[in-house]
């Protein structure tokens, strides 16, 4: 399996070519919190993907991440597209650089699961460290919104053994209202396909998608949101 920090950190350009083949998710966003006017704080903002979605809506973002690399091609993708309402900062999701009720939106996508795997030492301690961070920094009424895998090959919920606690905390634990949805992958070709597919995932997943011709890659993520009070 590649390391995906390294991946943040060196291959910028590689991942948001990856993730430009899913789906946008703006709507499941918009369902859930209409953006027009927020000023919103995004965890794990990488290259992109929601923050220059948002950012024709909203009134202002923070855009956070642990890779200044990563932040730097999505910081240049807002500048290309006109946008100035924004800041990047690199910071840890347990400690969020930002004053008390101060956004109306913390959108995380794909991003606590690193420090919520149960694989990950003390994770018990960083969901309930990042919990308390994202309230401490929302408004009254301010909302929630966590994007997290439910598996990347599969057209059914089959998400990873060591994020099941994970989810299930989210839910019981904390109060959060679940759905999922299909992200698939849509590939120019199978030779894009299969590079994508291994530099990210792995091997094992890239055999899959050549085996079965998979230019149409499946993927299943969940969306978890709350409304504070």
């Amino acid at each position: 399996m590649p390391n995906h920090e390294d991946v943040y950190q060196n291959q910028v350009e590689q991942y948001d070519r990856l993730v430009s083949k899913q789906p946008s998710l703006l709507d499941v966003i918009e369902e859930i919190r209409p953006l027009n006017g927020l000023d919103v704080i995004e965890l794990g903002a990488g290259s992109g993907r929601f923050t220059t979605v948002m950012a024709p809506y909203v009134n202002a973002i923070l855009a956070l991440d642990a890779s200044a690399d990563i932040l730097a091609l999505n910081e240049k993708k807002l500048k290309q597209e006109g946008h100035s309402h924004f800041k990047t900062q690199v910071a840890d999701h347990r400690h969020i650089p930002a004053p008390d009720a101060s956004a109306d939106l913390v959108i995380a996508g794909w991003t606590i699961c690193y420090l919520g795997s149960a694989n990950v030492e003390g994770y018990h301690q960083n969901i309930e460290q990042v919990y308390r961070e994202m309230m401490r920094v929302l408004r009254p009424k301010g909302s929630i919104i966590i994007f997290e895998t439910m598996g990347t090959g599969v057209k059914q919920p089959h998400p990873p053994d060591f994020l099941k606690e994970y989810y299930t905390l989210l839910e019981n634990q904390y109060g959060f209202k679940h759905q999922w949805m299909r992200t698939d992958y849509q590939f120019a070709d199978i030779e894009e396909a299969e590079t994508l597919t291994r530099f990210f995932f792995g091997d094992d997943l890239a055999h899959s998608v050549v085996k079965d011709h998979l230019v149409t890659l499946p993927e299943c993520a969940g969306v978890w949101w709350l409304h504070k009070a």
